[in-house]
């Protein structure tokens, strides 16, 4: 029997191959694993995976719609990080949208309650994806003072 676990990575190997669908599939397998196991807090990460997949798909209006389940399952469970992460990806959703107040709002947001955790990195990446959309939009003063801000920002040394 296949466990959660073998499922998500069956799903990250086939997202890495740009098997995008076939990846979907696999991380929906992994949702009903994890429901089973009682893991719901895995619920939203793969919810985020699927909405990845449908991004990298150009089915933007489905990754919007189930990312955003996941963002409120991060926010009821109180995961402040997690929901930053879903935050900042919906941002790029927003930009392929067309709908720049949105993905500006989402940015920020992210950007906000990753400074707030103390994720520096992931402060700094979201401040260039923020500052990389207002540059495109020709506010080049702000896109580049933005993009200097995060560009500051030290990465996290790993082990």
């Amino acid at each position: 029997m296949t466990t959660a676990n073998e499922y998500q990575a069956q799903g990250i190997r086939l997202f890495k191959q740009k098997e995008y669908e076939e990846a979907a599939r696999a991380f929906q397998q992994a949702i009903e694993a994890y429901e089973t196991d009682g893991r719901t807090d895995m619920v939203g990460e793969m919810q985020t995976n699927i909405g990845l997949g449908h991004r990298a798909l150009g089915e933007q209006q489905q990754a919007l719609d189930i990312m955003q389940q996941a963002l409120a399952h991060f926010q009821e469970a109180g995961d402040a990080l997690r929901a930053a992460k879903v935050l900042g990806n919906l941002g790029g959703v927003f930009v392929a949208l067309g709908d720049r107040d949105q993905a500006y709002t989402c940015y920020r947001h992210a950007a906000d309650a990753f400074q707030e955790l103390g994720e520096t990195q992931l402060y700094g990446e979201t401040l260039l994806a923020l500052g990389d959309l207002q540059v495109r939009e020709g506010k080049l003063m702000a896109g580049a003072s933005t993009y200097e801000v995060g560009l500051e920002q030290p990465p996290e040394l790993t082990p």
